[in-house]
């Protein structure tokens, strides 16, 4: 038997919406974003909520849209990059479904993200230094995902084949 709800993690730029996107469409799952339901919840952006409210309320939206997301079935769901880094959520989400976090070196990132301005993290100068440091911080909250998932040099095709094949020897 299938798990009805998978959640992806991991950092910025690991791939956590274009997988998931695939895994739903190949599950016939449906798809959620937790930044998109926050976006549309708000009417606002995600850098406008960092910015005019911080971090704090934005975390504080994040967990009710991780909650919405998770009261549905049959849903693939990307969440933000640092949503496991509270406590509450982490524990809920692998109470609720399969925790699968999306994993990449900090060169692979810096690569998939440096054309982007969107990402108020990143904000500012030397983006690599903040990957890298911001990246070690959540590491330990990505390792304790039930699956991991390196994803450096592969595919979505070859991603969402390693995560139906993991989700197969684990049901």
């Amino acid at each position: 038997m299938k798990p009805t709800r998978i959640i992806l993690t991991g950092f910025m730029g690991t791939g956590k919406t274009v997988v998931g996107k695939a895994l739903a469409e190949f599950l016939e799952y449906e798809f959620l974003d937790t930044d998109q339901m926050i976006e549309e919840e708000t009417g606002k952006k995600i850098r406008e909520i960092f910015e005019k409210e911080g971090e704090p309320a934005f975390r504080q939206t994040e967990k009710k849209m991780i909650r919405k997301a998770l009261a549905r079935d049959t849903v693939v769901i990307a969440t933000g990059g640092g949503a496991v880094i509270d406590p509450e959520n982490l524990e809920f989400m692998k109470q609720k479904g399969i925790l699968i976090a999306l994993t990449t070196s900090p060169e692979e990132i810096y690569e998939r993200l440096k054309k982007l301005e969107d990402r108020p993290l990143l904000k500012g100068e030397d983006r690599m230094e903040k990957i890298k440091k911001l990246l070690s911080r959540r590491s330990p909250y990505y390792q304790q995902a039930d699956q991991i998932i390196d994803c450096k040099g592969k595919g979505i095709r070859e991603i969402v084949e390693i995560i139906l094949k993991r989700l197969n020897e684990n049901t």
